[in-house]
């Protein structure tokens, strides 16, 4: 409800006339020369022409201090942008933790961790070269795959496995492995078996060397390529992890296999790629136990 003003000498209600008893008249302070002189100094420097609005110079004095870098109450102080020259590129950890897990598996199969020893972290860090932390993550990654067990505030001990569970190894990789090698030989035309001949060539090679770490690694390869041909990636993924536990050192027994192993191994592989080719399901049934067993 509007508040009504004071009636006039009529006694008819005054129209447009402010009641001075409830509202009075401010008037806005006026600045001395000084000061009127200090801000056209500032207006100037902030590139505002004369006679411009007060909200224009104090936009312009926003932008003049963001542009010094200095914050500002009414805008957020500015993102500095990275320089070119500064850009370094940046190692990931995880493909450092990755290097080191290659290389202890590589020196697991190869019996340089020796089963029921303890290896600590920061050893093996100085061994490879680089910090404890990517040691201890691939370790502990070795651990869940069954390798070695964590040994509190000392480090890690490497399984200590038998012939018994080495036989185990053999069956399931038999039992998941001998019906799906049977059914691409029914299945897999020739041209697709001679595509994986370079392969079997690799592991002859591999195993010409001697070295067990590297005969093991071209060996997974030929398994997992021809395991792939059933296009079961679940398939491939399990059978290559029983392969890699099957390939660990024993206890008691040899640190490594010789080069005689190692070759009759490998031309195993080739045998089974005649077999598959032929569609031979009895020479490809025995072949696959016997490899099996014999690895």
């Amino acid at each position: 409800m509007e508040q009504a003003g004071p009636r006039g000498a009529h006694g008819s209600p005054g129209v447009g006339i402010p009641d001075v008893r409830t509202a009075s008249t401010r008037v806005p302070a006026q600045p001395q020369a000084a000061d009127v002189e200090r801000e056209r100094e500032r207006n100037a420097a902030a590139g505002v022409a004369p006679g411009a609005s007060s909200g224009a110079a104090a936009d312009a004095e926003v932008r003049g201090s963001a542009a010094r870098g200095e914050h500002t109450h009414s805008e957020p102080p500015p993102i500095p942008r990275p320089r070119a020259e500064s850009a370094r590129p940046v190692v990931q950890r995880a493909s450092v933790r990755g290097q080191i897990l290659d290389a202890l598996r590589g020196a697991l199969v190869a019996g340089e961790l020796a089963p029921g020893e303890v290896y600590s972290a920061p050893l093996l860090g100085e061994r490879f070269g680089v910090s404890a932390t990517p040691v201890r993550e691939a370790m502990q990654q070795l651990a869940l795959e069954g390798a070695v067990e964590v040994v509190p505030n000392r480090g890690f001990r490497v399984v200590e496995r038998g012939t018994h569970e080495l036989a185990e190894l053999a069956e399931i990789r038999a039992l998941i492995e001998v019906p799906v090698m049977l059914r691409l030989a029914r299945t897999v035309p020739a041209a697709r078996w001679a595509e994986l001949r370079p392969l079997a060539d690799a592991t002859v090679r591999a195993a010409s060397l001697g070295c067990r770490a590297t005969y093991a690694e071209s060996d997974r390869v030929f398994h997992r390529a021809v395991l792939a041909l059933a296009g079961n990636q679940q398939l491939v993924r399990i059978a290559d992890d029983l392969h890699r536990r099957a390939q660990w050192p024993l206890v008691g027994g040899p640190a490594t296999r010789g080069r005689a192993d190692l070759v009759a191994d490998a031309a195993e592989h080739t045998a089974l790629l005649e077999a598959l080719t032929a569609q031979n399901l009895p020479v490809v049934q025995s072949l696959v136990r016997e490899h099996f067993a014999g690895a």
